[in-house]
């Protein structure tokens, strides 16, 4: 089997369809069960630190599987852990609907999260094993669709399951059983696989490609702080619940259907070119938005805004394949769960404060300053 990016010629297209349906089945899972479980526990009565602390666990099981994904692909194949990660995923959340012990519930998100993570660093280190540099930015481009899409997709699910009686958490989790099934199928047509990694290999690679890494982290900042703390800022401003709660919907649907254009750039254009223009735009959203006051020229400016902060993640995974291979592919994945991470905590905590100590607007402008000297960062090291 070929490990390498470098070495593959043309597509392993079971591999790519097996990644891109996995981790899009998941992400729809993953968009369902995020508000479901906060609103099952909510009605059972349990406050909001507990439930805080249910997404605490899941947290915790995402961080200890990138500190062990290395030990693990070392001793199983990674494409069927990817199988194993999907079927522990149905199973925790078969155990949501099974039972309503806090304990047990506690325990399976913290298996979730850390079979999730697994789920994700395989499956995006898979991909670009399976891809040529050709198309690396269309396949990055598709995946990135699935995902984002997926996401936006599953909320969408609880109006039609509602949030008792376990049925929406029973159904995904057949839903999931399904997915891994198809995959296995899948698996045995394909020629590549990931490369065996270790936790050396991850700190190796923070060393190796510290802007690679800035740019997951910034995406991370900024991406949260556009999903979390931007409603907070419209209610703020006087805008109504409804409006805010629609702007999230908005800005994920166009940054779903514009991936795979990103995705054609980047095999077009120098890919460093597309990651600066996408931060630029990013910047430039974020320091309008409070200068923008009709409704429709902020859900556009939003649109855009989404569009730009999720194509810094597809501009890093595909030039994580074109300069990586073989271990390095598993262990950047790895480091990029990490910092994203630790950029969606940043960004959600830190942008909140800044708005209860400076004022609503100065969310989106700090988040756009930042963004700016991002940008200048990135401009001083291609000069390098």
């Amino acid at each position: 089997m070929q490990s390498s990016s470098s070495t593959v010629l043309s597509p392993d297209w079971p591999a790519i369809i097996a990644v891109v349906l996995g981790a899009t089945a998941f992400s729809v899972a993953q968009g369902l069960t995020y508000p479901l479980v906060s609103l099952t526990l909510e009605a059972r009565g349990y406050s909001s630190s507990m439930i805080g602390v249910n997404a605490i666990a899941y947290a915790a099981g995402m961080g200890a599987s990138t500190l062990l994904v290395g030990s693990l692909t070392a001793r199983w194949r990674p494409d069927r852990l990817i199988i194993f990660s999907l079927v522990i995923c149905s199973l925790c959340l078969a155990t949501f609907a099974a039972t309503s012990s806090f304990v047990v519930w506690g325990l399976a998100r913290f298996l979730l999260g850390f079979f999730a993570s697994m789920i994700f660093m395989l499956g995006e280190a898979w991909l670009n094993a399976a891809c040529p540099d050709r198309l690396r930015g269309r396949v990055s481009g598709l995946y990135g669709m699935g995902i984002c899409g997926g996401f936006a997709a599953g909320p969408l699910a609880i109006p039609l399951f509602g949030s008792a009686g376990g049925l929406g958490f029973a159904l995904t989790a057949v839903y999931l059983a399904i997915v891994a099934f198809a995959t296995a199928m899948l698996m045995f047509s394909t020629k590549t696989a990931p490369a065996p990694s270790s936790t050396v290999d991850v700190f190796r690679f923070f060393k190796a490609a510290p802007i690679l890494v800035g740019m997951v982290y910034v995406f991370g900042f900024a991406d949260i702080a556009a999903i979390s703390a931007m409603p907070v800022y419209f209610v703020k401003t006087g805008y109504s619940e409804a409006f805010a709660a629609v702007t999230v919907t908005v800005m994920a649907l166009p940054t779903a259907l514009a991936q795979p254009f990103i995705g054609m750039l980047l095999d077009k254009l120098p890919r460093e070119r597309v990651a600066l223009a996408t931060v630029i735009v990013a910047a430039a959203s974020y320091l309008v938005l409070p200068l923008v006051t009709s409704e429709i020229g902020i859900l556009a400016l939003l649109a855009t805004m989404g569009t730009a902060i999720f194509s810094l993640y597809t501009c890093a995974l595909t030039m994580l394949g074109e300069r990586y291979s073989g271990s390095m592919l598993v262990a950047g994945s790895a480091a990029f769960a990490l910092v994203y991470a630790a950029g969606s905590a940043t960004g959600s905590g830190l942008t909140g404060a800044i708005m209860e100590a400076g004022g609503p607007q100065a969310g989106p402008l700090s988040v756009g300053l930042g963004l700016t000297a991002f940008t200048a960062l990135l401009v001083l090291t291609r000069k390098r």
